[in-house]
């Protein structure tokens, strides 16, 4: 989010320029036409005191009726029309009267306004005015920060907060912080320590640590800003929406360094609770509206349209930096994107391209995702190899987007092709693995141990050390282990026990490669293996022994009650005898020894045989099997368990029968019986 500024008080200082000339034309003698133009000067000067700009501009008429060249009614007209915001008709009226080279800073601010910042840059620089004003300098500064000179804007206001004091201190030195913020963004440059006496510093301050990625400390020092700014902006007796606008800025900016690590869902609730208070700041809804897209990403689709275009709305464009229009306009290619609209993706993605050509890979990637989506693989792959042919720095790159789209295909052989013409770059470990996978993955395994032959040579060859490589050199031992290439991964071993010399694992598998073809070795390197006394102690061993952890419970018990041994390196001790003693068990109270037990008494009821099945009831044997409203003469129809058992080997097609007469069609053999009983 762009860093708060606060806009100068330019306009102020002209308008006490211009009623000074008023009081200075009053004070001459006046003959009856001046007379008029001294009564309108009277009103001109009680209307700009009021703030009555509209009809100080009536008086100025006035005047400019009766002498249409006067300078201070000229100047007076200007100032009142930037009072009432219309920049643009002032700037016409600058140039029209001829009046550029006298009020050079009116019309730079105009142009200023006006979004025009290189013309009014233009207008300040060409004046030929040396030294420059206060006032021009502190515009100047601000037309250098609108078009992004950062490094010249800092300058600007170093020099400007050292060569003046006055009421507005605070204000420079919140827009120098704004500056820094803005310089943060290049984390090779050293960024300015600011001042956090006001929230508007605190606020500027924790966009520098965001900008540098610091998103916790960022998070806090906003946390004291929006607390600062509601406390002080009670103290000025601000309204309740002047508070909350104030505090929507805070809070948006809160809410992305929230979302950078990764508490989307608190994020998510400050944007929407924002957005619902219908912010003034067009800046503020942009960025709003762009972070709640990146959140719903491929869901809530029709809710990120709406949000985008109120993000790419002409209203916010002079209010954004050319970051944030960049950032923007990506992220509605890839809402596009995931909308799967294939024209729109290509027109959205060349318009980018021609906007902002430092995206131009990103804006390629897309449209090739786009094709892939549409099943134009062949094509995707000729638009990246064209583009790889022409921009060297982005070639690495490149090919792995080719390589995942020949994977796409499930062409696996010219994504080996596409990593073998890497170069050298294909012996990194990350890319090695690739292709070991790839190879296997084809059932090529002699061209795998290739591989990790050729890298290891190709590493002791070249002495390159680029990070740890213990896993690469242990992966490439074990699978030439397994392979029988003793040799290979003894010297896979080797490297490996260069990066890690105490690992005795490794120094145990190099014995096991070297035993295979030179033993010779393989012993002069067990000889620096640890003693197994020094390994195990008996007592260890003889813990192991009687363990019973492993064992089931009958062989746990069998190995419990045996008599256990000592080992010969340890010497005999007394075993105490057991001081538990079996307890009788308890005997029921009614147990009499001459009646022999019931020997069914471990079955369940159901088996014993004395056991009597229950009988279902009155009704049951009159119960209906089959669908709600069957009469009774089909129960036996579709009463499966009075069926004889199917032949296994007969065939399961299903056999058509034709249905029984329904209840309706039956003649009934009774007369209608009444119910029983009331209602219950």
């Amino acid at each position: 989010m762009c860093p708060a500024v606060k806009v100068a008080s330019e306009a102020k200082v002209g308008c006490q320029t211009v009623f000074w000339l008023i009081i200075i034309i009053m004070s001459k003698d006046a003959n009856p036409k001046e007379a008029l133009i001294k009564a309108a000067y009277a009103d001109v000067h009680k209307f700009g005191t009021n703030q009555e700009f509209d009809k100080a501009v009536k008086a100025v008429n006035r005047i400019l009726g009766v002498a249409p060249d006067d300078q201070t009614a000229l100047h007076c007209k200007v100032v009142c029309l930037m009072q009432l915001s219309k920049f643009d008709e002032a700037n016409k009226f600058i140039e029209k009267n001829r009046l550029s080279s006298v009020l050079i800073f009116e019309k730079a601010y105009c142009e200023y306004r006006l979004n025009k910042q290189v013309q009014a840059l233009k207008t300040i620089d060409d004046a030929g005015v040396q030294p420059l004003p206060a006032k021009l300098k502190e515009l100047r500064t601000q037309i250098l920060y609108r078009l992004e000179r950062y490094e010249d804007c800092l300058d600007a206001y170093k020099e400007i907060i050292k060569n003046s004091s006055d009421e507005y201190e605070d204000e420079r030195r919140t827009n120098l912080s704004a500056v820094a913020a803005n310089l943060a963004l290049d984390k090779e440059k050293e960024v300015l320590e600011v001042p956090e006496d006001t929230y508007e510093q605190y606020f500027n301050s924790a966009c520098i640590q965001s900008n540098r990625q610091k998103y916790v400390e960022a998070e806090r020092k906003l946390r004291t800003s929006e607390k600062l700014c509601r406390e002080f902006l009670e103290e000025e007796g601000a309204s309740d929406e002047e508070i909350l606008e104030e505090l929507d800025v805070i809070r948006v900016q809160l809410a992305y360094c929230l979302q950078q690590q990764g508490k989307i869902k608190e994020a998510s609730v400050i944007y929407a609770e924002c957005l619902r208070h219908k912010p003034k700041d067009a800046a503020l809804v942009a960025v709003a509206s762009n972070n709640s897209v990146v959140i719903n990403k491929d869901q809530n689709v029709f809710d990120s349209k709406k949000k985008i275009r109120a993000a790419m709305a002409e209203a916010c464009e002079p209010k954004l930096t050319s970051r944030q229009k960049q950032t923007i306009a990506l992220n509605n290619c890839l809402l596009a994107l995931y909308t799967n609209a294939g024209d729109q993706v290509q027109q959205l993605t060349q318009k980018l391209t021609q906007s902002y050509p430092q995206v131009e890979f990103e804006a390629l990637l897309i449209r090739c995702s786009q094709l892939a989506n549409d099943k134009k693989h062949k094509e995707a792959i000729e638009q990246l190899n064209k583009f790889a042919s022409t921009h060297k720095t982005h070639e690495f790159i490149s090919k792995f987007a080719i390589i995942q789209l020949h994977l796409l295909q499930g062409n696996r052989k010219d994504a080996i092709e596409t990593l073998l013409s890497l170069g050298e770059a294909k012996y990194k470990p990350g890319i090695v693995s690739a292709l070991v996978s790839l190879y296997l993955g084809t059932d090529n395994k002699p061209a795998a141990s290739a591989l990790l032959k050729s890298a290891v040579d190709w590493y002791k060859q070249n002495n390159v050390s680029s990070g740890d490589l213990s896993d690469m050199w242990r992966q490439a031992a074990e699978f030439h282990l397994r392979g029988g290439a003793s040799e290979t991964a003894a010297s896979s071993l080797e490297e490996l026990l260069k990066l890690k010399p105490n690992d005795m694992k490794v120094l145990a598998q190099l014995v096991i490669a070297y035993a295979q073809f030179n033993p010779k070795r393989a012993l002069e390197i067990s000889r620096k293996l640890p003693k197994l006394e020094t390994l195990t102690t008996a007592s260890e061993i003889d813990a192991l022994e009687a363990a019973n952890w492993v064992m089931s419970t009958k062989a746990a018990k069998k190995t419990a009650n045996a008599k256990v041994e000592p080992s010969p390196s340890t010497p005999a001790t007394e075993k105490k005898k057991s001081g538990n003693r079996k307890r009788k068990g308890k005997l029921p109270k009614n147990y009499n020894a001459e009646v022999a037990p019931d020997p069914e008494r471990w079955l369940p009821k159901y088996e014993r045989t004395g056991f009597r099945k229950k009988r279902g009831g009155a009704r049951a044997k009159d119960i209906i099997k089959g669908s709600q409203g069957m009469a009774s003469g089909a129960a036996d129809q579709y009463d499966m368990s009075n069926r004889a058992n199917l032949n296994k080997n007969s065939p399961a097609t299903p056999v058509y029968q034709e249905p029984a007469p329904g209840p309706r069609q039956q003649h009934r053999k009774g007369g209608h019986k009444k119910k029983k009983g009331g209602r219950f």
